[in-house]
């Protein structure tokens, strides 16, 4: 039995799938098992030991003649694998393409209205309700392939050499620390960089040894900066500055985390880090933190949510800014967080 997943983007997404991945591999432990991913992302999957084989692809290079190329030959390379089952968790026009030509024995994939690209399947799987989480209607898909979706699986396995390296390399690591993450892909998905300045202000007073590790990519520098300027060396700014594996790691030994809406967020519920996850235009049930929804924090706003990357709302981002520094600590209090 060959298999090919085909989940390229975003992380959070990624984070989302593997339980797809977890289960098929307990369905069929001889099985090779191949995944299809952006390349930027793909840290994400290195060294998993539910895989046999990954396929990059470069999204930046995608329309241009050297992308066409490399997406070629990349196809080329899938269809020599002959896979058995070809799995599309992405469920738009260009994974529904890669699926049709990986030219496997069977084609099932997500049904999302979007682009169409389940006319391209042999199964297509709707999404059982409009409140349904991704993480479910992933797992829908394996129904109909017979495949057992009950039973408990190690979401992200730990990465002892990541987290010897870690010890080695960061002196915080082996200290009590919350961590923070302050961006998003939708500006009006980001807490403002004010409210996490005063939570860290606050907390801080509170617990006298506790540090502060700010992360994300390179992209959040510059919230970093806004966020830890003029503050003692408690505060560690490590965006743009770490693996995908570190981040995991990171994630994992922190005491806690506060993050908006983003990849990290899905990181720590799959790894079970204690969360404050920070809800405005976005509705978490069909993405928020999986089995946390306990964790999230989203004002009652009229407009909320939204799903729209542009507030449009007079009262420009009401449904975070209304979220107060104040209203954070007391989660993190009752939560026994720090």
């Amino acid at each position: 039995m060959k298999i090919l997943i085909l989940k390229p983007s975003s992380l959070g997404d990624v984070i989302h799938a593997l339980p797809v991945l977890r289960h098929l591999r307990r369905a069929f432990p001889s099985a090779q098992i191949h995944w299809w991913i952006e390349k930027s992302i793909s840290g994400i999957l290195e060294g998993d030991p539910d895989l046999d084989g990954v396929h990059l692809f470069n999204r930046k290079n995608w329309a241009s003649k050297k992308g066409i190329l490399e997406l070629w030959k990349n196809m080329q390379d899938i269809r020599s694998q002959h896979f058995d089952w070809v799995i599309d968790l992405q469920g738009l026009a260009r994974s529904g393409i890669v699926a049709w030509l990986a030219n496997g024995g069977l084609t099932i994939g997500v049904e999302d209205t979007r682009e169409h690209a389940y006319s391209l399947y042999d199964i297509s799987v709707p999404r059982p309700t409009p409140q349904t989480h991704a993480v479910d209607w992933y797992l829908e898909v394996l129904k109909p392939l017979g495949v057992n979706t009950t039973g408990v699986f190690e979401w992200l396995p730990p990465k002892v050499t990541t987290q010897q390296y870690l010890s080695r390399t960061h002196s915080f690591f082996e200290k009590p620390y919350l961590a923070l993450v302050p961006g998003a892909r939708w500006t009006n998905k980001r807490w403002p960089s004010s409210h996490f300045r005063e939570l860290i202000g606050a907390e801080a007073e509170k617990n006298k040894d506790l540090n502060f590790v700010i992360l994300g990519g390179f992209d959040d520098r510059t919230l970093a900066s806004q966020i830890s300027g003029g503050l003692d060396g408690r505060v560690i700014d490590l965006t743009g500055r770490t693996t995908l594996l570190q981040l995991v790691e990171i994630i994992r030994k922190a005491r806690g985390i506060v993050t908006n809406d983003t990849g990290p967020m899905h990181i720590a519920a799959a790894v079970n880090t204690p969360m404050t996850a920070l809800f405005g235009p976005t509705n978490p049930n069909r993405t928020g933190p999986y089995l946390h929804l306990d964790s999230v924090l989203q004002l009652p706003v009229y407009c909320s949510p939204c799903m729209k990357s542009d507030c449009s709302n007079p009262d420009y981002m009401a449904c975070l800014k209304g979220l107060t520094s104040k209203n954070v600590s007391h989660r993190l209090s009752a939560l026994s967080m720090v």
